[in-house]
């Protein structure tokens, strides 16, 4: 399939996928004129490298990983790297729900004023600590 078809079907554009070849993601081969061919499975490879996108996984670390994937074999090495990632996304993670806590103590403050003070941070009004104040 051409490479129009094959963002359409897999719900990407065609810069996407350009950029998937640049990153070694995707091995499309090309017909005498230059143009991309992908094979079938083309679109399930797209919809798992998005998937590990939307994991966090960088390109770099997916150009080594979908080929340990293909072989069904993830070496010690390789497995490390991921586990490396896990934790930072987890981290990236805790960050996100500690700053949503903030916005929902400011939503707080703006939606229920009282006569005290504006705390001198939102951690101190997450905390409930007023004698920083």
């Amino acid at each position: 399939m051409r490479i129009g078809e094959l963002a359409d079907r897999a719900g990407v554009s065609t810069r996407a996928l350009r950029y998937y070849e640049e990153q070694g993601l995707l091995c499309p081969r090309r017909t005498a004129s230059g143009q991309r061919v992908y094979p079938e499975s083309a679109v399930d490879r797209v919809a798992l490298i998005q998937q590990l996108y939307t994991a966090g996984l960088g390109s770099r670390l997916m150009a080594t990983l979908l080929p340990a994937i293909d072989a069904r074999y993830v070496g010690p090495q390789l497995l490390d790297r991921v586990h490396d990632e896990r934790v930072r996304i987890r981290a990236k993670v805790a960050e996100l729900q500690e700053a949503g806590r903030r916005l929902d103590v400011l939503i707080d403050l703006a939606t229920h004023p009282d006569t005290e003070a504006c705390p001198s941070s939102l951690d101190q009004a997450l905390t409930g600590d007023s004698a920083s104040a």
